[in-house]
C-alpha cells in the first residue's frame, strides 16, 4: 500500500498529469481554476459520475479538504458512490492519501476521515486510523477523536463495536466521556432497538455532572416512539422538565415525525393543533412530516390541506423536498390536476422534481387531455435540463395531437 501511495504521489506531481487533472475539472479552459471553483466543478462532476477511476481522479484533481464545507460535501458523494459501486479498495487507497498529505495533519481532518470510513461501513480502518494517530502521525487523540470512531460506528450501524468502544477506550487511553459522547452512544442504543439502555446512560452523565441537552432527550424521544414505548416518550418529557429544558419546535418535529413513520398521522396532527392551539410557532419542517406522512397514509387530501395551510395561514416557504412529495404522491393517486398546480410552483421556486415523477406527471395531463399543459411543463423542465433533454423530445413526439 506504502509503495502504490509513493507511485500514486510521484505520477500527481508530475506536470504533464497536473495539466490533465485540471482538464477533468475543467476540459475547456487553459487556465488552472480558483480552489472554490474546483471544489464546485468536481460536486457537479460527482453527482453523475458512476466510473470508480473517474470518480478519484475528479477527488484527487480538486485536492479537497475538510477546511471547506464545499469539499466536506464533495468526500461524502464521493465515498457513498465508491461503497455503491463497492470500490472499497479505492475508498481505502485515497483516504490513506489524504492522511498522509501534509496540510491535512490535524485531528480535526483525521476525525473527519475517521468519519468517512465509518459512511463506507469500514470500522476496522476508522480504528486504524484512530490507533495510528500518535504512533504515526504524531497527532494528539482527544475525546473529539473517541466521539468520530462512535460516530463512525453509528454510521456503520456497528452498534456492538460501539458499545466496546465506550466501554473500554475511555479508560484505555484516558479519557472523560462529553456531552457529544453520550449523545452518541444514545443514539446508536436507540437506532439499534435497545433504547432501554439509555436510562442507564442517563444514570452515569448524572454521576458524571454531564448535563443532558436537548438532543440527548430528542435521541431518546426517537428511539422510543420507534419501539412504540409510549410511556418512556413520557418520562422523557417529564425529564426534560427536571432539566429545566422546555421542549421547543425540535422536539416536537422529532414527535410528529416519529409518529408519522408509525402510520399515526392522525395523532401527530393532533399534535400539531395542540401547537398551535398554545401560540408555538411551528417551521417548514413541522409541516413536511405530516404531508409526507398523510401522503405514505394515502390521505392525498388532508397533505393538500396541510400544504395550503402551511402556504396561506402560516406563511410558512415549503421546501423542494417537500413539493417533491407531494407531486410524487398526487401523480401516485392520479390527482393531476393537484399534482400540476403544486409543480408550477416548485418550478416557479427553480426546483424540479425527478424525471421519473415528471414523466408520471406529463403522461398523466395528456390521459386527461390537458396537452397543451403537459407540452409546456416539457418546455419548463427542458428550459432548466439539458441532461434529459432528448428523452424528453420522445415523449413530447408520442404526446397526443
Amino acid at each position: 500500500m506504502a509503495a502504490l501511495r509513493n507511485k500514486l504521489r510521484l505520477i500527481t506531481t508530475h506536470p504533464h498529469h497536473q495539466h490533465r487533472r485540471y482538464s477533468i475539472l475543467n476540459p475547456d479552459s487553459k487556465t488552472p481554476l480558483s480552489a472554490k471553483d474546483k471544489s464546485r466543478a468536481a460536486l457537479s462532476l460527482l453527482k453523475s459520475e458512476t466510473n470508480p477511476q473517474r470518480i478519484l481522479e475528479i477527488c484527487r484533481a480538486a485536492s479537497l479538504t475538510p477546511e471547506s464545507h464545499l469539499d466536506r460535501v464533495a468526500y461524502s458523494k464521493a465515498i457513498s458512490k465508491l461503497k455503491d459501486l463497492n470500490h472499497f479498495s479505492g475508498i481505502c487507497s485515497f483516504l490513506q492519501e489524504s492522511t498522509s498529505r501534509p496540510d491535512l495533519k490535524s485531528e480535526r481532518f483525521i476525525s473527519h476521515f475517521i468519519v468517512l470510513y465509518g459512511q463506507a461501513g469500514l470500522i476496522d480502518e476508522a480504528k486504524r486510523a484512530f490507533n495510528e494517530m500518535e504512533e504515526k502521525m504524531g497527532i494528539q487523540r482527544t475525546e473529539k477523536t473517541l466521539n468520530s470512531l462512535l460516530f463512525a460506528c453509528v454510521l456503520a450501524k456497528d452498534y456492538a463495536e460501539m458499545k466496546r468502544i465506550f466501554v473500554e477506550y475511555p479508560k484505555k487511553y484516558g479519557f472523560a466521556p462529553d456531552l457529544d459522547t453520550y449523545n452518541l452512544v444514545i443514539k446508536g442504543f436507540c437506532e439499534s432497538g435497545s433504547s432501554n439502555s439509555v436510562y442507564s446512560i442517563l444514570d452515569e452523565m448524572s454521576r458524571k455532572n454531564v448535563k443532558p441537552n436537548a438532543t440527548t432527550f430528542g435521541n431518546c424521544i426517537t428511539g422510543f416512539y420507534k419501539e412504540e414505548k409510549y410511556e418512556d416518550v413520557g418520562k422523557i418529557l417529564e425529564m426534560m422538565k427536571e432539566y429545566g429544558i422546555a421542549p421547543g419546535i425540535s422536539t416536537y418535529n422529532l414527535r410528529i415525525q416519529s409518529l408519522c413513520k408509525l402510520k399515526k398521522s392522525g395523532e401527530a396532527k393532533a399534535l400539531l393543533d395542540g401547537i398551535l392551539s398554545r401560540g408555538l410557532k411551528v417551521n417548514h419542517v413541522t409541516y413536511g412530516h405530516l404531508i409526507l406522512g398523510f401522503c405514505r397514509e394515502g390521505n392525498l387530501e388532508e397533505a393538500k390541506s396541510l400544504f395550503q395551510k402551511m402556504v396561506n395561514t402560516s406563511g410558512l416557504r415549503p421546501d423542494a423536498e417537500c413539493y417533491f412529495t407531494l407531486v410524487y404522491y398526487l401523480c401516485q393517486g392520479k390527482d393531476f390536476e393537484a399534482a400540476l398546480k403544486i409543480c408550477k410552483s416548485c418550478l416557479a421556486e427553480g426546483w424540479v422534481p425527478n424525471f421519473s415523477t415528471m414523466k408520471s406527471l406529463v403522461e398523466g395531463l395528456a390521459s386527461i387531455s390537458k396537452v397543451d399543459d403537459a407540452r409546456e411543463i416539457i418546455g419548463q423542465v427542458k428550459e432548466k435540463f439539458s441532461k434529459n433533454v432528448e428523452k424528453w423530445n420522445e415523449i413530447e413526439e408520442a404526446l397526443p395531437e
